[in-house]
């Protein structure tokens, strides 16, 4: 585990408003409010989803239970305002959250990640005070949130969707028509950031993402139903399914930013929420590198402890430089967002796919390098390596993959 009281970039562990200027030192202390969030955290991840981490891995089943308890620790609400409910917190706590998560649970992590990033902050960034109103308070009190962009033919390619909304002949509700994929908590969720295409659109047709529009759905609202979830190589505690639109009613009302205007509101979206995957990266590093520490320490080869052996003392100073490499990169880039929204600072693309690139293929080499360290046992169930190397694929995956995020920092270098 990372030392108490270190870690964070400069600015990001001061104050929310202040701002490093040139030649200003650089303050690495982790803050107390964020020491004692890793603290509080880190007992729930190992005192309550550890226990039952395994065996909702192997039958798939989702942290139902888990997440009432998650809910007395008030933390649901992280990126909602205080007047709805919410317990802003600064984008370090944000990150060190999934973070510390991911290293016992990574399926929870990605729970908790898309609920308050992709769903409550994107309502909160891009909804009317009525939206806010109405959904923000239901978000910060543990109803659950989900996100779907994603279809079959539209996923990298984002702008390909082919789920359709009509407006209806009265103006008052649009009817939307098509199949959503890769919808993360999309059985658990109550509330949904989901796009499709206006077909009424000026630009529908015309340009490739033309139409593209964000709406706030309910799972009860007539029209949707859950359909298949996906059986998944890793984070298979976490729900993925996808979602049928028949004719789905939803009022005009809960169009986010207005029709045609999903587009922008979508790639904001994923500028924030490859953060929150690069914090859980960092996490599966992270747990996958103190698994195979501590197994080090524990087994004998040729009458000493394995660790003892400079090939895998080696592997271990890698593992130990590569994660610490990371968490400077995710806390920068969510210093970087933060420092975008409060201070109008510069937008974090860049930070944030650096931070997810980087961190992504951290978790998966670490994850691996264990699995090398415990040798055969590191190939069983009775070592949680082989889990986090399953659970660590997918942050090279999703939230775009990492080609993508080398297309996006090279855009930045121009």
């Amino acid at each position: 585990m990372p030392p108490k009281a270190r870690f964070g970039v400069g600015t990001c562990l001061k104050s929310r408003s202040h701002v490093v200027q040139p030649g200003e030192p650089m303050d690495f202390l982790e803050s107390e409010e964020n020491e004692m969030i890793r603290a509080m955290v880190r007992d729930f991840a190992e005192t309550v989803l550890a226990p039952t981490a395994e065996a909702r891995d192997h039958d798939q089943r989702p942290p139902t239970e888990e997440w009432q308890a998650f809910l007395e620790l008030g933390l649901q609400g992280v990126t909602v305002p205080d007047e709805y409910g919410g317990a802003k917190l600064n984008d370090i706590a944000e990150a060190i959250i999934v973070e510390e998560l991911a290293r016992v649970d990574p399926s929870f992590a990605v729970m908790f990640c898309v609920h308050v990033g992709l769903c409550a902050m994107t309502i909160n960034l891009h909804g009317t005070e009525e939206q806010k109103q109405a959904y923000l308070p239901r978000l910060a009190a543990g109803e659950v949130g989900a996100y779907s962009l994603s279809e079959a033919g539209a996923g990298t390619d984002a702008a390909a969707m082919v789920c359709r909304a009509k407006l209806s002949d009265d103006g008052s509700h649009y009817l939307l028509n098509g199949e959503k994929m890769w919808v993360t908590n999309g059985v658990q969720a109550g509330i949904y950031v989901l796009f499709a295409k206006d077909v009424g659109h000026p630009d529908f047709g015309v340009k490739k993402h033309g139409g593209s529009t964000a709406f706030i759905v309910e799972q009860g609202f007539e029209g949707l139903t859950v359909g298949k979830k996906e059986d998944k190589l890793g984070i298979r505690s976490s729900d993925t399914c996808t979602l049928v639109l028949e004719n789905c009613k939803v009022p005009v009302g809960n169009v986010l930013k207005g029709a045609g205007n999903g587009f922008p509101i979508a790639m904001n979206a994923l500028d924030n929420s490859r953060i929150g995957i690069a914090a859980q990266a960092l996490g599966i590093a992270q747990g996958a590198y103190e698994a195979a520490l501590k197994y080090a320490h524990e087994r004998e080869t040729f009458g000493k402890p394995i660790v003892a052996h400079q090939m895998i003392t080696a592997y271990l100073a890698d593992m130990a430089t590569q994660i610490d490499a990371a968490r400077l990169l995710v806390y920068r880039a969510a210093w970087a967002k933060q420092h975008h929204y409060e201070d109008d600072g510069p937008r974090h693309s860049k930070e944030a796919s650096m931070a997810k690139l980087f961190a992504g293929d951290t978790a998966m080499w670490v994850a691996e390098r264990a699995i090398q360290v415990l040798g055969g046992y590191g190939y069983t169930k009775e070592f949680p390596v082989e889990r986090f190397f399953r659970d660590a694929k997918i942050t090279q995956i999703y939230e775009g993959t990492q080609e993508v995020q080398r297309l996006v920092i090279a855009r930045a270098l121009r």
